[in-house]
């Protein structure tokens, strides 16, 4: 039993680690195609690294809003299930 439930919260924290790489690449990959220009220096310009912190900035306001309406919309649903079930 116990076994189970370890193999279970790993499998969770995998997912979990998995889940947060694929927001890191595709917050890395984004804020780079949009925000590096010069590839004819090795210093960043004020003017990439700003687009930078801006779109990093923007993403993860995005993202923990769409988590915020998520979660609202799951309440919502659970709400909505549990009136269904007492109807019946």
């Amino acid at each position: 039993m116990a076994t189970t439930d370890a193999a279970q919260v790993e499998a969770e924290q995998i997912k979990s680690f998995r889940e947060f790489l694929y927001s890191y690449n595709k917050l890395s990959e984004l804020c780079f195609v949009d925000c590096v220009w010069d590839f004819t220096s090795r210093s960043i310009r004020d003017q990439e690294d700003t687009c930078a912190t801006n779109c990093a900035e923007k993403f993860l306001k995005v993202n923990q809003r769409i988590s915020q309406r998520f979660q609202e919309f799951q309440i919502i649903s659970n709400e909505n299930a549990i009136a269904m079930a007492k109807k019946a």
